[in-house]
Formats: structure tokens, sequence, C-alpha cells
């Protein structure tokens, strides 16, 4: 008897900048200095509702967004801390991402980081690698 399978290969588009902010400030207290820092206008929006638990709830997020008038870039300013766990659980020290949605070049992306580090109250602004990361599926919305 001879099976005839097919393989399906999925692979996830991760096409957005991912910066890890660390921080001790409330998310409505930092994004106004990221306004205030960086010329942005982080807007709170609906909270970021994800099934991560095995518990039909799914997990809120504190979510922010700004969307560039004069381009196509979208910015989202998301806590990793939610109602019942961590939006990226392997990076429980980090307190909140901002994703970075369509274009960016690398230099305005440099200025966005080395603004954020000048933000005294951030304790460090780092991009990282979303494929890197276990959990990046979370980050998909």
């Amino acid at each position: 008897m001879i099976l005839n399978r097919k393989i399906l290969k999925y692979e996830i588009d991760l096409d957005f900048v991912l910066i890890a902010v660390t921080t001790s400030l409330k998310d409505y207290r930092i994004c106004y200095l990221i306004n205030k820092y960086l010329n942005f206008n982080l807007v709170k929006s609906a909270d970021l509702a994800i099934d991560i638990n095995p518990n039909p709830e799914p997990v809120y997020f504190s979510q922010y967004e700004y969307h560039l008038e004069a381009g196509p870039t979208d910015f989202y300013f998301i806590a990793n801390k939610g109602s019942d766990g961590y939006l990226i659980p392997e990076m429980r020290k980090t307190d909140y991402f901002m994703i970075i949605k369509n274009y960016i070049s690398e230099d305005e992306l440099d200025n966005i980081l080395s603004a954020l580090n000048r933000v005294p109250e951030i304790v460090a602004a780092v991009k990282i690698e979303p494929k890197k990361i276990k959990s990046r599926e979370n980050l998909l919305f």
C-alpha cells in the first residue's frame, strides 16, 4: 500500500521591528514621556486580547497606537504583563514592547532607539529579533 503524503510548511510572517522597553513606570506615564521626547502621539486603544492560557478566557494587555500621517509606519506600544500572564513569558524582565509595522528605515529606527534610551525613566530600549522569540505568535495581531 502506497500513501501519498503532502507536507505543509508554514512560516509565520514576522515583518515588523520589535523593541523591548524596560521601565518601572505605568503605561500611561511612559507613553506620555515617549510622546514628549520623541514627538509621537501614542493614544490608548482597546486592550489586546490574546488566548495564551489553557482556560477559555483571553489575557488582556494594555495597548497604545500611533500612526504616522506622513507615511505607512504604525507604532504599537504593548504591556508585557497582562491581566493573567505575560505576552512574552520568556522575557519577564521586559515591561513593554514597541512594535513598528510597515516601513521604517534603519536611520529612523536608530534615531528612535537612541531617543528612547535618552528618556531618563527608561532603563533600556533594545531591538529584539522576533524570530528568536519562542512565543512570537503572541505578537501577531
